[in-house]
């Protein structure tokens, strides 16, 4: 796989400073300046070295257990008139796509030196596989998450600590996601010689929107040549993923993005409804903002101060967006969506009643706008079905219909 192609003067693509559009760049205290600048000047050159590509290629194949299938979903194609296929990142060890993510970022900490890891974490998910590997590749690792998806993601914090990592609880703020990465900013400032921030979506400070949607490019790569050998044609006429920060949704689409034939779908959590006040549906409420070093849009109030953002699935519960997916949707080049807890569930029961298939929460919101898109019998439609739903049982079960 070509991870770190020349993607310079593409649309859609990151620029030499750092920006998609206006959208981007590092805004970074001036202590925690040297580490990001380092990573700038040297995750290309590092990712292009034969010896990094050979271990990167081994471990998700021997390790993550790539490629993940591409599956023909028969009766959810029946429902809703067209060829639907999933992308099973939920059949990735650790459970998700965010291990395509952590095994990278791992790697390059090595190649810097690095002997302590970080990380944080909403549903569990990145917190998971970064414990993992770290495990794997004998580094400390601490974990921060929000108070609140502690408590309501208990079998992935189970995990975490099953496999060596200090979770530390954040209790500021909305407890959640972005409470855990402002924490992480913190311990990476104090920490600044040793320590590698492994961040687990596209979003933050040049160049992660770039590295990770880099690494997580993996899966619309298997998707080109999956669909190639099940149809004849490498590019379907629809990409559909959930998105908070974005990193799913980033690799899902990045072999597409200048495909203008292929639809790009994105779909945010709406939580109570957009307006309702309970909402991570940053397109439709958010406005320029900068957060987590980064220039994107952002759920934030008249005088700037961010808006606390709900949803159901922890993975989706942030109030910003990734300046890729920013551009995308301020271009036009993407679809953007917003599915209610409500509905992410109704998606879910749906999922697993017609194809024996239980999704995580976040991608449950994917499946959730199916329902409106303007399917032709003949479109091809790819959805990544992000995680499993083992981690959200709880909530299922305390939800479940009645038969």
């Amino acid at each position: 796989m070509k991870i770190a192609e020349n993607t310079l003067g593409l649309p859609y693509h990151v620029d030499e400073r750092g920006f998609y559009g206006r959208f981007g760049g590092a805004y970074v205290p001036e202590m925690l300046y040297p580490n990001v600048e380092e990573l700038q000047n040297r995750y290309l050159e590092i990712l292009r070295e034969p010896s990094f590509q050979q271990e990167f290629e081994q471990l998700l194949r021997d390790y993550v257990g790539r490629p993940s299938p591409l599956y023909f979903a028969k009766r959810l194609s029946e429902k809703y008139g067209a060829q639907i296929y999933l992308k099973r990142e939920d059949l990735n060890h650790t459970g998700a796509h965010k291990v395509n993510n952590t095994i990278g970022q791992i790697l390059l900490a090595k190649r810097l030196g690095k002997t302590r890891i970080i990380a944080e974490t909403g549903a569990g998910q990145h917190g998971v596989a970064t414990a993992t590997v770290c495990a794997l590749m004998n580094m400390e690792c601490v974990i921060y998450m929000g108070a609140i998806d502690i408590q309501r993601q208990a079998p992935n914090v189970a995990r975490m600590k099953m496999l060596g990592a200090t979770v530390v609880a954040a209790t500021s703020g909305s407890q959640t996601l972005k409470d855990a990465c402002n924490e992480a900013i913190r311990d990476w400032i104090n920490n600044p010689v040793n320590t590698h921030y492994i961040l687990g979506t596209a979003a933050g400070p040049h160049p992660y929107p770039d590295m990770v949607t880099r690494f997580q490019s993996v899966i619309s790569e298997e998707i080109r040549k999956q669909l190639e050998e099940k149809t004849g044609n490498p590019n379907p006429n629809y990409v559909v993923a959930c998105i908070g920060g974005g990193s799913n949704a980033a690799g899902t689409y990045y072999h597409f993005l200048n495909e203008p034939d292929v639809k790009i779908i994105a779909v945010e959590a709406a939580g109570k409804g957009v307006h309702s006040g309970h909402s991570a549906a940053t397109t439709q409420l958010g406005k320029l903002g900068i957060i987590h070093a980064a220039k994107t849009l952002l759920m934030q109030t008249d005088d700037g101060q961010i808006t606390e953002p709900y949803s159901i699935s922890a993975g989706l519960d942030y109030p910003g967006i990734g300046p890729l997916h920013a551009h995308l949707y301020e271009t036009g080049r993407g679809t953007f969506l917003a599915a209610t807890d409500d509905e992410a569930l109704a998606a879910a029961y749906e999922l697993t009643r017609l194809e024996g298939i239980i999704p995580a929460l976040e991608s449950s919101h994917a499946l959730a706008k199916l329902g409106e898109i303007p399917f032709k019998p003949t479109d091809v439609v790819v959805v990544c079905l992000s995680g499993r739903g083992d981690k959200d049982m709880e909530t299922f079960i305390r939800n479940l219909p009645n038969k």
